[in-house]
């Protein structure tokens, strides 16, 4: 991040840092699309009402106050009050209804946008950030099947990131119906807050977990070793997983005639296919996980985190789930599932783990250069012919001495300085030139006709540099 960001949690890139972002976006856009994904774009603010009941993240919501109003918004009640989106679900909830008539469903979208929220700063975790969300939203419906799908193709986004000093990903996956199947169970009945401690375990660890669910959700400390058993499940089968959870209730006592452990085994069925089918595409991609909860209180099934291999301070990159309750209009719902990326964090870690970086500054591949200010009109002239074929070029900011301009393009890593011809003192009229300023090589050239070497035309993203 730019060293000269003063606020915290708002970063700000540096443009070679801004290059890397570039290609991540670019990167995850061609994927989506190559999936059949359709690109939108919401608006910033959301009713306050909509934003504050989607569970712990309602906390660290951005409301706004025009400066004129200011002194004015304790009388405004905070539901109807605008407040800066936490999610790019939320937003899509409202869109799909808004929009219900002119869509297609199951409407397929990607979306890349900033969004806000005022948690604590720390290590790729920013107060202001990218996120990048694909969902399938269904009209009433909406097939299981796309609860493998989105994770795998998420998968196959991370994937291609790679080249940029991206570890292997891996998706842990959840069904809350199987969590709170066995949560009642065991004689819980405050389900979403038991759902919202577990969901801490990566960050405070299963002792202080252990104390917040006997403090906070009324378990008793064996209610709590049975959750945090639980937690402690994972597979990478169905069967395997399906043997394991057996066990596990016959060791805390859950009864497997009761509607808990009916709610549980049909959370446990969509898990254990969301895993096998995965399996038979990208073995290893997606493992069962019974500690992965989320904090939204909006996911009813399926729920996903997603971690790299060897980044484990990094925490979870990319999660979503399931949500059948998030949109609705009147009797009508529309059930989604969905997988955000947070984008911001993965380019905090190329940049400062991975050392990825631009090839150079500036993306012109020349910099043509200036004589005097009575001849700029030619170098303009050459730098659109470079341009209508395609060849980034830019044009000296001053007609300083050739070595200064030469000095300019090599702090911007432009890698050619074009040399415009010049007319002697008898009338003789010099061949154009370019010069490689970083192989020293100067060859007669037209503008009509002259193509950079391929390892100089473009600029890149480098990693480990």
């Amino acid at each position: 991040m730019a060293k000269g960001a003063s606020l915290s949690g708002f970063p700000e890139w540096l443009p070679e840092e801004r290059v890397v972002e570039q290609r991540v976006m670019d990167t995850l856009r061609s994927l989506f699309e190559l999936h059949g994904f359709l690109g939108i774009e919401t608006r910033a603010v959301e009713q306050g009402s909509s934003l504050l009941k989607k569970g712990e993240t309602s906390k660290e919501i951005y409301l706004l106050s025009r400066l004129q109003d200011h002194g004015n918004e304790a009388d405004t009640p905070v539901e109807d009050m605008l407040g800066l989106h936490f999610d790019l679900t939320v937003p899509l909830s409202r869109y799909v209804v808004e929009n219900s008539g002119a869509v297609t469903f199951p409407f397929k979208r990607w979306q890349i946008q900033k969004v806000w929220r005022g948690e604590r700063p720390q290590e790729g975790r920013f107060r202001e950030f990218v996120q990048a969300d694909i969902d399938v939203v269904g009209n009433g419906e909406l097939p299981s099947h796309y609860e493998v799908d989105v994770p795998l193709v998420m998968v196959e986004a991370l994937e291609e990131l790679r080249e940029l000093g991206l570890p292997k990903a891996t998706v842990h996956a959840n069904n809350r119906k199987l969590s709170e199947g066995f949560y009642r169970g065991v004689g819980l009945t405050d389900i979403e807050g038991v759902l919202r401690e577990i969901d801490k375990i990566d960050k405070i660890g299963p002792d202080e977990v252990a104390q917040l669910l006997t403090s906070e959700c009324g378990a008793s400390a064996e209610q709590a070793d049975a959750c945090l058993e639980l937690a402690q499940l994972s597979a990478e089968n169905g069967t395997r997983l399906r043997e394991k959870f057996d066990a596990l209730c016959a060791r805390r006592g859950v009864d497997k005639d009761g509607e808990a452990y009916a709610l549980a085994i049909e959370g446990l069925e969509t898990l254990a296919m969301i895993v096998d089918e995965a399996a038979q595409i990208r073995p290893g991609a997606v493992i069962a996980d019974l500690k992965i909860a989320r904090g939204l209180d909006y996911y009813t099934g399926s729920v996903y985190e997603t971690f790299l291999d060897g980044a484990a301070s990094l925490g979870s990159i990319c999660s979503g789930g399931r949500y059948d309750n998030l949109a609705t209009q009147g009797k009508k719902k529309y059930p989604g599932v969905g997988l955000s990326i947070g984008l911001s964090r993965l380019v905090s870690y190329m940049l400062h783990s991975a050392h990825a970086t631009a090839s150079r500054v500036s993306p012109a591949a020349v910099l043509v250069a200036v004589w005097d200010e009575e001849h700029r009109a030619g170098s303009n002239a050459i730098a659109r012919t470079l341009r209508s074929r395609g060849i980034a070029a830019d044009v000296a900011p001053t007609a300083a001495k050739l070595g200064k301009q030469i000095k300019y393009a090599d702090k911007l890593g432009i890698p050619y300085v074009w040399i415009p011809s010049t007319t002697d003192e008898n009338g003789e009229q010099s061949a154009e030139e370019v010069k490689n300023i970083i192989t020293g090589e100067q060859v007669a050239a037209s503008a009509d006709t002259w193509t950079p070497a391929s390892e100089y035309a473009e600029r890149r993203v480098v990693v480990g540099q």
